[in-house]
């Protein structure tokens, strides 16, 4: 079996890869969707419940001091790890999605009105397109697409244009329709496409147009940065960088946190109650009402410390090592169809394909029968699927406990899948 250093190195961390699926190893390959979690992340849970429980911010005993150090510490972490000096600026959700619903509800609609525009992208998670589909529904403001690049050439097949970014952007500065938003996907969870977000970014603030960037992709695949993005917004999910469900985290410049109204009312994000008015607490506090997901914020530090000690460019390097693979045991099949960039340039370890003939729920049954978990389906992209004239699709995605000798197994697995449904 080949097993790469750091692979050989890591798996013994997580307690789930030890599991058999139907009498064989688990090869866990659906990444996209969540990452299973270390021994860590699980005692960081474990060790809040059994010594710590108790709610922040509220009480002056030893236990509510002690959850509300491991509650702030962990923000500073977080912060650290984003590229954020300012904690204020760190607001914990429970995950991506309600991270861009704070933002389409708390900051767009109070701004939007009929005539705006908000800009997507083909390939946005449904988690950044609805919310700002409800937002043009109420407001009147108009939701612009992004087009995807679906021939081979400069662009590459499966990535933006940006010359399309910037000719969209000067024809609605010509007819005076205010673009109040540009939100795009660092990574796209189905074509696996790194989206140069920094040229991004810069090119949409030179027409004031400010950007939020959905990160869930990329948090656990590449540096994040946003002093250097400069991006106004970014999200992403704790579950998809080896920490727990429930926990999620918006960064949001001074400035756009300035005009952001409250999210949810109740404890915790007021600063004086009256019988008819309130006032609220400073941000970000301001917009995390209620008790928090303090458990859930100490498992996701402690998914950020590990991440940081095996190290972002080992992380990288094993990551190419494997796509590399995978797109050449791929590329062997000539009645498969690749979604997304053919060459590992500019792309990250996401990969979706079909087989011809073959409905993607087939081919993702027989490859649980030899232990192989995948995700088939619309991976909430249905505007991008359509756009590329399907309605589903296969897909792998990596973490750093998969090794080559799992994609191999695929490979082996999606003979079997021809074989039975192909004859």
């Amino acid at each position: 079996m080949q097993v790469s250093p750091l692979t050989a190195k890591l798996r013994d961390d997580f307690p789930i890869l030890k599991r058999k699926i139907n009498g064989h190893p688990l090869v866990y390959l659906d990444n996209a969707s969540t990452t299973q979690k270390p021994n860590c992340v699980i005692d960081a849970l474990v060790n809040f419940y059994e010594k710590h429980n108790s709610n922040v911010s509220r009480g002056v005993y030893t236990l509510a001091e002690e959850a509300t150090e491991i509650y702030e510490d962990s923000r500073e972490s977080i912060a650290k790890f984003i590229g954020v000096a300012d904690t204020g600026k760190i607001i914990f959700t429970r995950g991506t999605t309600e991270s861009i619903n704070l933002v389409a509800s708390a900051w767009a609609q109070p701004k939007l009105k009929t005539g705006d525009r908000i800009l997507v992208t083909e390939m946005e998670h449904h988690s950044n397109l609805v919310p700002w589909q409800l937002a043009a529904q109420t407001s009147g403001a108009e939701l612009l697409y992004w087009p995807v690049n679906l021939e081979s050439g400069k662009s590459g097949t499966g990535r933006l244009d940006l010359q399309k970014l910037e000719e969209t952007l000067k024809d609605s500065a010509k007819l005076k329709r205010k673009i109040r938003l540009l939100a795009v996907t660092a990574v796209s969870n189905v074509l696996g496409t790194v989206n140069p977000v920094a040229e991004i970014v810069k090119i949409a603030h030179a027409y004031g147009v400010p950007v939020l960037l959905d990160a869930a992709q990329a948090v656990a695949r590449m540096p994040i940065d946003v002093s250097a993005w400069d991006c106004d917004f970014l999200a992403f999910s704790g579950h998809k960088i080896y920490g727990p469900t429930g926990i999620g985290v918006l960064y949001a410049k001074n400035e756009r946190i300035a005009e952001m109204l409250p999210f949810q009312g109740g404890g915790g994000m007021i600063r004086q109650v009256d019988r008819q008015t309130s006032t609220w607490a400073d941000a970000p506090q301001k917009f995390e009402a209620g008790t928090p997901p303090v458990a859930e914020v100490s498992g996701l530090a402690a998914a950020v410390e590990y991440v940081l000690d095996v190290g972002m460019p080992e992380i990288q390097q094993h990551e190419l090592e494997l796509t590399t693979h995978a797109l050449k045991r791929l590329a062997e099949f000539k009645d498969l169809e690749l979604y997304g960039p053919p060459v590992t340039d500019g792309r990250s370890g996401v990969l979706s394909f079909n087989l011809r003939n073959v409905h993607p729920h087939d081919v993702a049954q027989v490859l649980d029968e030899s232990g192989i978990a995948v995700r088939a389906g619309h991976h909430c992209t249905q505007v991008l699927h359509k756009r590329f004239g399907i309605t589903a699709s296969v897909r792998m995605s990596f973490g750093l406990y998969n090794n080559t000798s799992e994609i191999d197994h695929l490979i082996s697995a999606l003979d079997q899948a021809r074989d039975i449904f192909l004859v």
